[in-house]
C-alpha cells in the first residue's frame, strides 16, 4: 500500500465469498496482509477512504453483534457506508424469493453480506447477484469469522504454516470454515467431538484436499488431542436454532469443556480462542475465558479489521 493513500490492487473484484475455500492459500495471505496493515493505520489515526462512496447491503436473519457491527464500522471507517435490513423488512423467501431480493440489492449496492439460516438460501442469493457476496454465517460455514481467528493467530505467533490448533466442542459451521481456513493456511488441525457431533465428511475431505499434504486436518473423539495445540478453539455447544437440544447437548458435551483441568494436558502458552458469544460454564469456565491465555476480545475486536481487509479486496476499485 502507498503509505499516503493507501491504495493497492484489489485481488478479489467482484467475486462472491461463501466458503472460506473460495480464497486460495495466497488470496488469503493477502487479505490478511490488508487487514493488518489497516488495523496499523487506525491505530496511528491515519484515515484509509478506499471504499469512498461505495455501498453495502446487509441482510439479517439471525441476531448479531460481532458482524453486523464490524461490516457497519468497517465500511463507514473505509470511507463507505452500510444498510442493514432486518428480517420483517424483506421476509426473504416468504414477502419476496431470494432471487428477486438478490437481483434487487445487486442493482443498487455494491455488495451484499448475508446472515442466513441455510446455506442454500445463501447460494441463491449469489446465483443472482451481479455484485460480490458476502456469507455473514450460514448453517454451514462461518468464513468471517475464520479470517479474524487466522488474524489474531498471526499477530501472536508472527506466522500459520506449522501451527497445530484443536477445535474441542460441536462440529458446526465454525469448525467447518476452520478445517478450511486452516489447510489453505498450514495450520494442522484436530477438531475434537463426540462421533455424532463430527462435521460434514464432505468439509472434512474438501479441507484435506486444500492442505495438500502441506498440513494436517484430523477428527477425533478424544480431549487429550488438545496436548500438542498451540491453539485450543472452541465454540457454543447448542447453536441458534438448536435450543431445544441445550440440554442434551451439556450432557454429551460436558468432557469436552475447555477448564482448567483440560488446559494441564496442553502447553503452558496454548492460545485460546472462542468466537462468541460464550455460554460461561458450559463449553468454557470463566476461568479460562477471563484468563491469561485467551485472547477472545482480541479475537472479537479482529472481526473489524478481517472484514475491512475483505471489503477492499472485493470493493475497491
Amino acid at each position: 500500500m502507498n503509505d499516503n493513500n493507501a491504495t493497492f490492487i484489489p485481488i478479489l473484484k467482484g467475486r462472491h465469498l461463501l466458503s472460506s475455500a473460495d480464497l486460495n492459500a495466497q488470496e488469503l495471505a493477502q487479505v490478511l496482509d490488508t487487514a493488518l496493515d489497516i488495523k496499523t493505520r487506525l491505530k496511528r489515526g491515519e484515515p484509509t477512504p478506499i471504499l469512498n462512496g461505495k455501498s453495502l447491503a446487509m441482510i439479517f436473519e439471525h441476531p448479531s453483534l460481532r458482524t453486523r457491527l464490524s461490516f457497519d464500522i468497517g465500511m463507514y471507517q473505509l470511507g463507505g457506508r452500510a444498510f442493514y435490513l432486518a428480517p420483517t423488512e424483506i421476509g426473504l423467501g416468504k414477502r419476496e424469493t431470494s432471487s428477486d431480493v438478490s437481483r434487487v440489492i445487486s442493482s443498487m449496492a455494491d455488495g451484499i453480506l448475508a446472515r442466513v439460516r441455510d446455506h442454500s438460501t445463501l447460494v441463491e442469493l449469489a446465483n443472482y447477484s451481479s455484485k460480490p457476496l458476502i456469507n455473514g454465517l450460514t448453517d454451514r460455514e462461518h468464513p468471517c469469522q475464520a479470517l479474524a481467528d487466522l488474524l489474531t493467530i498471526r499477530e501472536r505467533f508472527g506466522k500459520l504454516k506449522g501451527l497445530t490448533m484443536a477445535y474441542i466442542g460441536d462440529g458446526n459451521n465454525m469448525a467447518h470454515s476452520l478445517a478450511l481456513a486452516s489447510a489453505l493456511s498450514g495450520i494442522n488441525i484436530t477438531i475434537i467431538t463426540p462421533p455424532q457431533y463430527w462435521p460434514d465428511e464432505e468439509i472434512v475431505y474438501q479441507a484435506r484436499q486444500l492442505a495438500n499434504g502441506n498440513s494436517y486436518v484430523k477428527v477425533s473423539n478424544s480431549p487429550e488431542a488438545v496436548a500438542e495445540a498451540d491453539v485450543i478453539y472452541t465454540d457454543v455447544w447448542a447453536s441458534m436454532g438448536q435450543e431445544s437440544e441445550a440440554e442434551l447437548r451439556r450432557r454429551v458435551f460436558k468432557p469436552y469443556q475447555i477448564n482448567s483441568s483440560l488446559l494441564e494436558m496442553a502447553k503452558p502458552d496454548t492460545l485460546i480462542l472462542h468466537c462468541l458469544p460464550a455460554h460461561r460454564g458450559d463449553e468454557v469456565t470463566e476461568e479460562v475465558l477471563e484468563g491469561s491465555q485467551s485472547a477472545v476480545f482480541q479475537q472479537a475486536e479482529n472481526r473489524l479489521h478481517a472484514q475491512k481487509g475483505l471489503l477492499v479486496h472485493l470493493l475497491a476499485d
